[in-house]
């Protein structure tokens, strides 16, 4: 696609000097791929050594490797730097090699057309130069690692002109023909799973000021913008030890790093696995996927494989939340540092709050019934919803008196009525003269022995949940 020079100043300072010595760019990056072997002059690496390259070069600057992959995939579907005669792939508008370099003269022009290494490199800084903009807009609290907070400098690489607008002006619809958005749906199709979408902007004709028959840049009224929808930070940024969760159902653990290797099992979503060590690349170098493969093993230790990068997230783990009973008026518990919390009560949306920088919360919620069920979520930095929490309101209060009918020396049967189901002992002195489990409706009636005329009988009655109620006296007539 047409790329568009860039304003002047915005590349001053980019000279491939962000990350090593120009000198030295290429070969450094090469050393990080040479388990693929040597570069070979106007040949095209395979596409697994292609891989290794980009992937590389976007963490040595801290940009997720799932963009800067589909950067190439649109610039140049192939993964190609030289044609099928060995010369380097130059467009009709003058772009150059992998990452389709244009218009850029303060890079040195043949080692674009020749170096990959350097191509690759430049391409990357140019794209970093776009997110160190200032007249770009971001995602509030998001950072580079954060795939789609790349959504404007990946539109300003290819340049913001009306034709990359991300609405239409006039309709306000979806401009799907952006550069930006088929890049992002290059993310979708090949770093991740088929379940996983990225997040959305809720972008507004009134955030984009631009004249659709010029060809001026953008102005945009909007800069910073805050998504409801969940946002994905990179997937190559596991360490071992850290707990991930699979994100799609059957997902293959596989014995080798390649779709061609034996699965093992077929792993449920939302399976917990432990990293074991750094990702693999496919191990047939002419594989086309795009993702890498991560060494795993199964919480509890008892199978090991690798799984793809698109299958997996990084675990959250259930928020902790404290008993409570039907005289407290606050749930409080622990959560994610500054994560929303959200209550639901008999499955239904009940209250919110937000968790201090400690992830501790406490939230009103008056008094509830006993066995009322509270369920607990919280969103964490990036909106992902971690799993529930329920607790059940206990009963902590005590039956009322139990009612006692008349009690007669002759008297061989005893009635009245309590709490439903309750437990009511009829005592005189120390001494149990009866009990029985109250009905549906607090009735009960116990079968006793005569008593003395003056004698006093007493009456509890304990609920289900062990809660004693004061006693109530009867003297036999």
């Amino acid at each position: 696609m047409k790329r568009y020079l860039l304003k002047a100043g915005v590349l001053t300072c980019l000279t491939l000097g962000l990350f090593y010595d120009e000198a030295s760019a290429g070969s450094t990056l090469a050393s990080k791929c040479e388990a693929y072997g040597e570069i070979q002059p106007n040949q095209n690496p395979s596409f697994q050594h292609v891989n290794c390259l980009l992937t590389n070069a976007a963490l040595k600057a801290d940009i997720p490797p799932e963009v800067v992959k589909a950067v190439v995939t649109q610039e140049n579907g192939g993964w190609k730097q030289f044609d099928a005669n060995g010369k380097p792939v130059i467009s009709d508008d003058g772009g150059i090699g992998l990452m389709q370099v244009t218009n850029q003269p303060q890079y040195d022009q043949q080692k674009l057309q020749n170096d990959i290494s350097y191509n690759i490199e430049a391409g990357i800084e140019i794209l970093n130069g776009m997110y160190k903009r200032t007249d770009l807009p971001k995602i509030k609290g998001a950072n580079k690692q954060v795939i789609e907070n790349w959504y404007f400098p990946v539109m300003a690489y290819n340049g913001i002109k009306p034709v990359n607008s991300p609405l239409v002006q006039l309709t306000g619809a979806k401009n799907q023909n952006a550069y930006q958005e088929k890049v992002f749906h290059h993310i979708e199709e090949d770093s991740f799973s088929g379940a996983t979408l990225l997040g959305k902007f809720p972008f507004k004709t009134a955030d984009f000021e631009y004249d659709p028959t010029s060809n001026k840049n953008i102005d945009f009224k909007t800069i910073a913008y805050s998504l409801t929808d969940e946002i994905h930070p990179s997937a190559y940024f596991f360490k071992k030890g850290d707990k991930v969760v699979v994100t799609e159902n059957n997902a293959n653990l596989r014995l080798k790093p390649s779709t061609l290797s034996t699965s093992q099992t077929k792993l449920k979503e939302n399976t917990t696995l432990i990293i074991n060590g750094t990702f693999k690349y496919d191990l047939s170098a002419t594989s086309q996927n795009q993702f890498v493969w991560y060494p795993v093993q199964t919480a509890d230790k008892k199978l090991t494989g690798y799984i793809s990068s698109a299958y997996i997230t990084k675990k959250i783990d259930k928020p902790s939340v404290n008993t409570i009973d039907d005289n407290d008026t606050y749930l409080s518990g622990k959560a994610a540092a500054n994560a929303i919390v959200e209550i639901k009560r008999n499955n239904k949306k009940f209250k919110s709050a937000k968790a201090n920088a400690n992830g501790n919360f406490k939230v009103k919620i008056g008094v509830q019934k006993a066995g009322t069920s509270l369920t607990v979520t919280f969103k964490n930095e990036f909106n992902a919803t971690s799993p529930a929490t329920t607790v059940t309101v206990v009963d902590k209060t005590p039956p009322a008196k139990p009612t006692i009918s008349t009690i007669k020396k002759t008297t061989k049967t005893v009635t009245g009525k309590t709490e439903a189901y309750a437990t009511i002992q009829l005592k005189v002195k120390q001494k149990v003269i009866g009990s029985k489990k109250a009905d549906k409706s607090g009735k009960y009636t116990i079968k006793i022995t005569p008593q003395k005329s003056g004698t006093t009988v007493t009456a509890t009655a304990t609920d289900k949940a062990g809660n004693k109620s004061k006693p109530a006296t009867k003297t036999v007539q």
